[in-house]
């Protein structure tokens, strides 16, 4: 079959294909007829520096310790830029490109795909993956000099790309506004799991350490996450309810994650939290079918509000009851599939996970209808025509 062009997807968040919505993309359009290359970071499960998988030639660079503060970013993002930018002009002499795919966090990533659109004359599609003004102030609470040039970038990065795919409504409304792009320019491309990959196996009940129930949450351990809040309320159920019949198991990592660790021992709640780090995908698979409800504790701010998260899209596949504060995005997707606490309020969101332990009808009738609503509108086959056609777009008369 005879290429459509050649594409490198440039992403800084995670590892492919770790990075599941990336991973999805580049299956998609090596599938499709596309020659795909992908520069991403290395971690402790992902050390190749190049490799090809499924057809997809990944290159991989280093990256420094994560530190949880403004000039830990501003270390890790420049790093990660030099490092991208090597390895463009590298996949360039290699294997050359049509088109350069940015996946933001940070918008820095437009320096980059903006030196070859000006020099070489590729295209840019620039998949808008979060909300860098919000996500800023959602972690540090103030609009400073930081705040003001993330605004500047975010502007440059619309300005760039000729073509935006956005995660979601309230995405592409930044887009259109903020970044002034006209809409026949701007996709929605949501990241539901490809439910051929992403299914129930057999529950494993070693992971519920002989304990009647199992909760999971799968996602970063970070700030906005409201991990916290979550341990808050594992406190409350087992010291206030008693409810010692009831084992959590979070999945992920992050510039948290050692906070969390000492706070859950702080809280006197350690026999019952298992802190994982990442997994293969087959054991998340394996602990998220084992679990009776799985949580998404994102504090109630304007960054999650306006955020999908892809946790929930999971969890609603493995047909899983969902519990999460009331977020406008949340409640879009998840609709009837999750019960909603009280914003920020860690006792409510303990009681809620409660209230779907003790009712196994109503965590079934939950799990059928989020099922439903991913086999019927937001599973992966129904967003991959749609990133099609944003490239086809973004190529057409190259």
């Amino acid at each position: 079959m005879e290429s459509l062009g050649k594409v490198l997807i440039i992403v800084e968040n995670l590892p492919v294909p770790f990075d599941r919505r990336v991973w999805m993309e580049s299956i998609t359009l090596q599938r499709a007829g596309y020659e795909v290359s992908v520069i991403c970071p290395m971690d402790k499960s992902f050390t190749a520096a190049y490799e090809v998988i499924d057809g997809v030639h990944i290159y991989r660079h280093p990256m420094p310790p994560e530190i949880s503060s403004v000039f830990g970013y501003l270390r890790e993002y420049l790093w990660a830029v030099v490092w991208e930018f090597r390895l463009a002009h590298r996949v360039w002499k290699e294997r050359g490109f049509d088109l350069v795919h940015i996946c933001n966090p940070p918008d820095l990533l437009f320096l980059t795909a903006g030196w070859f659109k000006l020099f070489k004359g590729i295209k840019v599609i620039f998949d808008q993956h979060d909300i860098n003004l919000e996500m800023y102030e959602a972690k540090y609470g103030r609009r400073d000099f930081f705040y003001y040039g993330l605004s500047l970038v975010e502007r440059l990065t619309f300005a760039t790309a000729d073509v935006v795919i956005s995660t979601n409504e309230s995405y592409k409304e930044v887009a259109l506004t903020r970044g002034r792009k006209p809409s026949n320019r701007v996709f929605v491309v949501r990241s539901g799991p490809d439910l051929s990959r992403f299914y129930l196996v057999p529950p494993n009940l070693h992971y519920r350490k002989g304990r009647k129930y199992l909760v999971g949450y799968v996602g970063v351990m970070g700030e906005p996450e409201g991990i916290d809040y979550l341990l808050q309320a594992i406190h409350h159920l087992v010291y206030v309810k008693g409810r010692t019949d009831i084992q959590f198991s979070l999945i992920g990592s992050g510039p948290t994650f050692e906070e969390l660790n000492a706070l859950s021992r702080e809280l006197k709640i350690t026999e019952f939290v298992d802190f994982t780090g990442r997994i293969s995908n087959e054991e998340l698979l394996e602990r998220l079918s084992t679990c009776d409800v799985c949580v998404n504790p994102d504090r109630k701010n304007p960054y999650n509000d306006r955020s999908t998260m892809n946790k929930i899209l999971e969890y609603m596949a493995l047909g899983k009851p969902v519990v999460q504060f009331d977020l406008l995005e949340g409640r879009r997707s998840a609709a009837g599939a999750s019960v909603y606490a009280n914003p920020n309020d860690p006792v409510d969101f303990a009681e809620k996970i409660l209230e779907l332990l003790n009712n196994p009808e109503k965590r079934k009738v939950m799990g059928d209808e989020g099922q439903q609503r991913m086999r019927e509108k937001l599973e992966w086959r129904y967003q991959a025509p749609i990133l099609l056609e944003a490239y086809r777009l973004a190529l057409q008369g190259r």
